[in-house]
């Protein structure tokens, strides 16, 4: 990395912006693909794989029990995640600081129809993700492994549901 690259991320960092360069690779035409080779545990302790998902429109959540506007979030999540399922639409929640067996419980309450993965201890993946330092963060990505968007912060019901039928219906940009 040049001094140039090496000053322009550090400026990038240091205004809050989003330095695809620092956590994916980006391919000669400008998109950028999602960084999907992590593998971390589900709540009842199974491995999940990300690269098993490849081929499939992708929702990664990013959530924590003690957060508010994510509990807000998992009833349009688990209503997304129904009604797109013969599209093949992947809703995955990770959540960031849980432990697993106050995660069975909390999805059980929540009545969550996708799978609750384990990211405490997660360190690399919560930092490529944006994750390591708020909640909620939603990433959308294409069937490609091309990053469709990436949402901070709280999303409403509506703004979910339009976004996940954009990316199941292969959409070049977010709605």
């Amino acid at each position: 990395m040049g001094p140039r690259w090496a000053a322009a991320a550090a400026v990038a960092v240091g205004l809050g912006m989003w330095p695809l360069w620092a956590i994916h690779d980006e391919s000669p035409d400008g998109t950028v693909r999602a960084n999907l080779e992590f593998t971390l545990p589900d709540m009842n302790g199974a491995d999940v794989r990300l690269a098993d998902f490849r081929g499939r429109p992708i929702i990664l959540n990013f959530w924590a029990t003690w957060c508010g506007p994510c509990r807000e979030e998992i009833p349009a999540l688990v209503a997304i995640a129904d009604e797109y399922k013969a599209q093949r639409l992947a809703v995955l929640g990770v959540s960031v600081d849980d432990a697993p067996a106050d995660l069975r419980r909390f999805a059980a309450d929540y009545a969550m129809n996708y799978p609750v993965l384990v990211g405490l201890g997660q360190d690399a993946l919560q930092e490529t993700y944006d994750a390591a330092m708020f909640v909620p963060i939603t990433w959308l990505i294409r069937a490609d492994g091309t990053v469709f968007l990436k949402h901070q912060g709280p999303a409403t019901p509506e703004w979910l549901r339009t976004q996940a039928r954009a990316l199941v219906a292969g959409a070049s940009e977010p709605e």
